[in-house]
C-alpha cells in the first residue's frame, strides 16, 4: 500500500508543479487552489509512505516521478522542446526509480 500511495503522491507532485507555473505568481485563483490542494495531498502521501519505506528511497521516487511527469507534460503541451537527449535522461530517471523499487 505504501508504494501505491507513494506513486500517487509523485503524480500529485507533477500536478502541483504544473499548477504552480500556471498560477502566475499566485494571481490565478483556480491554479493557486489546485497547487495548494495538490501540494498538501502529495506531501501527506509522501509522509504516509515514509512510515514504512526508507526516507531516501521514498523521497527519490517521489521527486523522480514528479520530475519526469512534469517534463513530459511540458513536452506534450509544447511548453518544452522534445529532444533525444532529454528523452534519454528522463529514461535514466525512470530507470533509477524502478531500480530503487526493485532493490527495496
Amino acid at each position: 500500500m505504501s508504494w501505491f500511495v507513494l506513486v500517487v503522491s509523485g503524480i500529485l507532485e507533477a500536478v502541483w508543479a504544473v499548477a504552480l507555473g500556471r498560477s502566475e505568481g499566485f494571481t490565478k485563483p483556480v491554479a493557486t487552489a489546485v497547487f495548494a490542494v495538490g501540494m498538501l495531498a502529495s506531501t501527506a502521501g509522501l509522509a504516509y509512505a515514509m512510515r514504512t519505506l526508507p526516507v531516501g528511497t521514498s523521497y527519490a521516487v517521489w521527486v523522480g516521478i514528479g520530475a519526469v511527469l512534469t517534463v513530459l507534460f511540458a513536452m506534450v503541451t509544447g511548453a518544452e522542446a522534445v529532444s533525444v537527449p532529454k528523452v534519454l535522461f528522463l529514461l535514466m530517471i525512470v530507470g533509477g526509480v524502478v531500480g530503487l523499487k526493485l532493490t527495496h
